[in-house]
């Protein structure tokens, strides 16, 4: 009996470990995509250039700018001008906290409408940058993963040296990895003299295939716009699939062992029941039932091991780390986002493991010959 609960144990013990990891991968995925999705409004576009997958490969010439703004799908402020900001996006080399490693940092150089544009911007230490000078405003999430960039200090990028006058939340979104600037000055700094994209606030999002229909129809431009949510979200894929496929292949290998750890438990629970599945053979309970009652305690075996797995995995939601945006090849800082559908998947495969670690087991026991069942009585 002791060996038997030691086997059920170590088994349990072997899927939680299988689920954890299961889901603290899909964790990473779930985490690195919620933080690219939340950075796109439901009211904003991004305009690009025709077929560009991402800004850093886009161009918006000097001239297209007061030919979009001017289109009547775009919202005015209260001064009656459009909410635009004409960016600038390049990528810049600063050590890391951690390792002092260098990393890529986007560098984002914005127009003055750029924090009426993203509503979820607050500054919350210092101030906004002050157009047309050599300051720029930090991302919290970048302030503790690089060097240099804390308030008050200077760092230097392209052809100038840069003031962090501000540090800015924008509720996790990806924009907290990155340095904010006057686009007018960062242009000359970089040697570039035109923009990479636009970002509008429409007046209503219901807008927005109207607005695209008219920039793509217009013959003086050769841009196209997308919702800003589709477009972050398209910026997400490459590397959660990636993050998704290597989980699942990994948490399949250690499932495999798993699955083996419960089908020898259930075997020897066979082994000692031999006595049990004669009583209730000769008692008229059918095949069918005994096969439905080991499965159903495998299952149940697998499902505590899933339920500690979660456990072990909950205390990583919230941790922030970092990778490569294969998008961009910047590095953005996430969160770990362990959400309840997660955890019932994690459930779920636990559940699965179970199944198809009792099955023969379940089958075995049901072909126990009554006859030679009964004798062990």
């Amino acid at each position: 009996m002791i060996v038997r609960k030691g086997t059920a144990a170590m088994t349990a013990g072997g899927i939680a470990m299988v689920v954890a990891v299961f889901v603290m991968t899909l964790a990473i995925a779930q985490g690195f995509r919620q933080t690219l999705v939340v950075s796109g409004s439901p009211q904003n576009a991004i305009v690009l250039r025709k077929s560009a997958t991402a800004e850093t490969v886009s161009a918006v010439l000097r001239s297209d700018v007061p030919i979009v703004e001017a289109l009547p799908q775009v919202a005015r402020g209260p001064d009656g001008r459009p909410l635009s900001s004409s960016e600038l996006v390049v990528i810049i080399a600063l050590p890391r906290q951690s390792d002092n490693q260098p990393a890529n940092v986007p560098a984002r150089g914005v127009g003055p409408k750029a924090f009426e544009v993203r509503d979820n911007l607050k500054v919350v230490d210092g101030r906004r940058f002050a157009p047309g000078t050599r300051e720029i405003n930090v991302g919290k999430a970048a302030v503790g993963r690089f060097k240099g960039l804390t308030l008050g200090s200077t760092v230097k990028f392209g052809s100038a040296t840069w003031n962090v006058v501000g540090i800015f939340t924008a509720d996790d979104a990806a924009f907290e990895s990155e340095v904010w600037g006057d686009v007018d000055l960062m242009m000359p700094a970089f040697q570039r003299d035109g923009y990479q994209s636009m970002t509008v606030k429409l007046a209503d999002p219901s807008m927005f295939e109207s607005f695209n229909a008219t920039v793509t129809g217009d013959p003086r431009l050769y841009l196209e716009a997308q919702r800003e949510q589709d477009y972050y979200a398209e910026q997400s894929r490459a590397l959660t699939t990636v993050i998704r496929v290597f989980g699942t292949f990994v948490t399949l290998i250690l499932a495999i062992g798993a699955v083996f750890g419960a089908m020898n438990t259930m075997y020897a629970a066979v082994a000692y029941r031999t006595r049990e599945i004669g009583t209730l053979r000769a008692l008229g309970f059918s095949g069918s039932r005994i096969v439905a009652a080991f499965l159903a305690e495998s299952m149940a075996l697998a499902l505590v091991g899933g339920v500690l797995g979660c456990l072990l995995a909950l205390p990583v939601h919230g941790m922030s780390t970092g990778t490569t945006n294969f998008s961009s090849f910047s590095e953005v800082a996430f969160k770990f986002r362990i959400t309840p559908a997660l955890l019932a998947g994690g459930l779920i495969f636990s559940v699965v493991m179970g199944a198809v670690g009792g099955l023969l087991p379940a089958i075995r026991a049901a072909r126990i010959p009554v006859a030679r069942a009964l004798r062990e009585i």
